[in-house]
């Protein structure tokens, strides 16, 4: 017999909004607060010293990486997410990676069904290092309650 397969919830408008709000777009690679590469809307993915590129490439790449970060977020969920659950987690796992995610307070709470606990942990993932000492950056407490927020909704 056949597996059903889930129902998924991929990103919407509001999701890539927010993610390219927060990234900012640099046509130029540069590196980030925490010494990596990056380009566009905060791509990491085969960056180099000297790269260029357009926002039309990075925008298509933020939506392709958007819904691919969903669907391995869903593939660990045993119940459907709501569109501001799946939304608020996807900018995040975007930002930080599905690892940091997955393994974190915040997504144990989730698949707990603690969402308001869950909610509440966002805001603690407001550092980054910065030449090798971890620091608050004030870019990501901002970032972390617009989440906080979207979760909720």
């Amino acid at each position: 017999m056949e597996k059903a397969s889930k129902q998924l919830i991929m990103p919407n408008k509001d999701c890539i909004d927010l993610i390219m709000q927060f990234e900012g777009f640099e046509a130029k690679a540069y590196k980030c607060p925490a010494g990596v590469w990056t380009i566009g809307y905060g791509r990491t993915d085969g960056v180099k010293e000297g790269m260029t590129t357009t926002k039309d490439k990075e925008a298509a790449y933020l939506q392709a990486k958007a819904y691919e970060i969903a669907v391995e977020i869903q593939d660990k969920l045993k119940d459907v997410p709501s569109q501001g659950q799946i939304n608020a987690l996807t900018s995040f796992a975007y930002n930080l990676g599905v690892g940091a995610l997955t393994s974190s307070t915040l997504f144990k709470k989730h698949l707990a069904g603690d969402f308001a606990t869950a909610q509440n942990e966002f805001t603690k993932w407001n550092k980054a290092r910065v030449n090798g000492e971890l620091k608050v950056l004030d870019g990501l407490t901002r970032r972390r309650k617009f989440e906080a927020i979207m979760y909720g909704h």
